[in-house]
């Protein structure tokens, strides 16, 4: 939430002036915009914006406060430049491409898992937290950062929110995870399988034909042979076991501020918790402008709710966890409307990229949600892994029930809010993002954006062209995920879709479609369907020559050594022990709805 204290009557529409000349923001992301089921573009009947959700949704699942009263606002289709969430909100705190500052992989791995990792957002990178705390703004992050925390000692907090613009945070620096919560299996089961399954099987079938041909007399083995072998096998088996013991609580932990507060993070009200504590920051920051940025852990997986959800949705864990987003969504609009900040206050709800079709638990129930009629997912630049909405809700200023078709992204948001709480942009770096405002006020009809380029983790992956004067929307592929199993929607033998090597295909010339015309992504134009075929791929072709030229050396964030569990980086509660256990929460369970 954000709010300014210049907010110019020319932002106002008839809703005329702003209050004490204040205007805040509310930023909604990580589990966001995962309602709905409409049809893109459309509007209901009553003429509120379309809130379907391509990313993350059960079908139907209900969440009206998310989808906000007709009277709410607007909505639009935002894009996401990069296949994977850390990329992206990067992205979307910058407002440029994460692979100019170095937060894009070259390897299989593109997100951190450990906490104690040392990679994370630059310490020279410009957050519109920063921004905005320079303007005289209050600024909190709560929810999940996932961007990293130290660089060369446990103390240095370099990568930490509170270096970069937020003056409170409330939350997990990691992301929420499987292996963060008991029972709900893990996200290493391919490394485990490489890495532990397989050695042991080796080494097991290595000592057992050892031992029988040395029985036979065919070959004498050493007794050291044997007690080496072995050793090794108990080796792996015990870091194995070590790593499934300590991995919780040494990266599932909640923190205010530089504090732990609970190690490992109990999920039992944590919804509710993050809620308490946006609600708290609002209310102390009345008096002043301030930003919160609220990133909910819904509705990743492990999935949770609290005992008022749990079991009550038709769509299963999923749906609980949907409908406890929303009632918390409802609680933030709640306290706006009470202390009169509605009709100030920009209200921004959005996800950070689309389903996660892949994740499916033993049981065949769908954890990741669904894309509807659009291709692919999480972690691919197929529509249905960047095609995600945005609904911005600001009375007066932004015109209620409007549908925004035009290709924005959320590095938009960046040049935005500095626009609206005057600040400058910085001078001594490209800022990729562009201001939303003319379009969401009806002052344009078309985005800034005539290009945007679409990365699978440091790999350029796809460009969309929208040419001026054309209702055309290009976008052509360098090189497409390969799905597995054949004719499937996603690449479910390995979880996610890989962005190089033998797990994609190359096109030569690149794939190219027309959006506006075929938003599945079914049919590929070729010379004979497109006659401009080739000259639309020369142009896009230039531009991608032209952006990869302005893309500055950097150190790699997403390296693997800085991906790599560094003991030395790693927090825990003092005076625990190895066994980094400890509960300072004070929070009364007794939360109602």
């Amino acid at each position: 939430m954000l709010r300014s204290r210049c907010a110019h009557d020319s932002e106002r529409g008839a809703g005329g002036q702003v209050p004490g000349k204040r205007f805040r923001r509310w930023e909604r992301r990580g589990g966001a915009a995962r309602v709905g089921n409409r049809k893109e573009g459309a509007e209901d009947r009553r003429g509120a914006p379309a809130r379907w959700s391509p990313g993350h949704r059960a079908s139907r699942a209900p969440a009206p406060r998310a989808a906000g009263p007709p009277e709410a606002g607007a909505g639009a289709r935002t894009r996401r430049t990069h296949a994977r969430r850390s990329a992206q909100t990067w992205a979307f705190m910058t407002g440029r491409y994460p692979v100019r500052s170095g937060m894009a992989s070259w390897y299989r791995a593109g997100v951190f898992v450990f906490t104690a990792a040392s990679g994370g957002l630059p310490p020279s990178e410009i957050t519109f937290a920063r921004l905005l705390k320079n303007q005289g703004y209050s600024t909190a992050l709560i929810g999940k950062w996932h961007l990293g925390m130290n660089c060369y000692n446990k103390t240095d907090f370099c990568h930490h929110p509170l270096h970069h613009g937020f003056d409170y945070f409330y939350g997990l620096t990691m992301t929420n995870l499987r292996d963060c919560k008991p029972g709900e299996g893990t996200v290493f089961t391919m490394a485990f399988k490489k890495l532990v399954f397989i050695p042991l099987q080796i080494l097991g079938i290595t000592v057992l034909t050892l031992a029988v041909l040395n029985c036979l007399g065919l070959l004498r083995v050493p007794h050291t042979v044997f007690f080496c072998l072995l050793v090794l096998a108990g080796i792996i088996l015990v870091v194995f076991l070590c790593f499934l013991h300590y991995f919780r609580p040494l990266n599932c932990f909640l923190m205010r501020n530089y504090e732990i507060t609970q190690q490992p993070m109990s999920y039992d009200n944590l919804t509710q918790r993050l809620t308490s504590e946006a609600v708290h920051f609002i209310r102390r920051s009345t008096e002043r402008p301030f930003m919160l940025f609220l990133s909910y852990l819904h509705v990743h997986t492990a999935h949770f709710s609290n005992r008022d959800f749990a079991g009550k949705s038709r769509h299963g864990k999923y749906g609980d966890a949907a409908e406890e987003m929303d009632w918390s969504v409802g609680q933030i609009l709640n306290v706006l409307e009470e202390l009169r900040l509605a009709d100030n206050t920009l209200v921004y709800f959005t996800s950070d990229h689309g389903a996660h079709v892949e994740e499916v638990n033993i049981k065949g129930e769908v954890h990741g949600g669904s894309n509807g009629i659009y291709k692919g997912g999480k972690a691919n630049n197929w529509e249905g892994g960047i095609r995600v909405p945005g609904v911005l809700r600001w009375p007066g200023v932004i015109r209620a029930g409007q549908v925004i078709h035009a290709p924005t992204s959320n590095m938009d948001i960046f040049p935005t809010v500095a626009k609206l709480a005057g600040s400058p942009l910085p001078e001594d770096r490209i800022i990729d993002g562009r201001d939303l405002m003319p379009l969401l006020q009806g002052k344009s009809q078309r985005s800034d954006h005539e290009f945007l380029f679409h990365y699978c983790n440091a790999y350029l992956n796809a460009v969309r062209w929208h040419p001026p004067n054309s209702t055309a929307i290009w976008k052509a592929f360098f090189f497409t995920p390969k799905f597995t199993p054949e004719g499937a929607n996603g690449c479910f033998s390995t979880h996610v879709c890989f962005c190089f090597g033998k797990f994609v295909t190359h096109h030569d010339p690149p794939l190219l479609f027309d959006i506006s015309k075929d938003p599945r992504e079914r049919n590929p134009l070729t010379p004979a369907t497109e006659p401009r075929f080739h000259e639309i791929l020369k142009v896009m072709q230039a531009a991608a020559d032209e952006h990869t030229r302005s893309l500055p050396e950097v150190p790699n964030q997403l390296s693997l050594g800085n991906q790599l569990w560094k003991p030395w980086l790693q927090l825990c509660c003092h005076s625990s022990g190895l066994s980094c256990q400890c509960d300072r929460e004070k929070y009364d369970a007794r939360v109602s709805r």
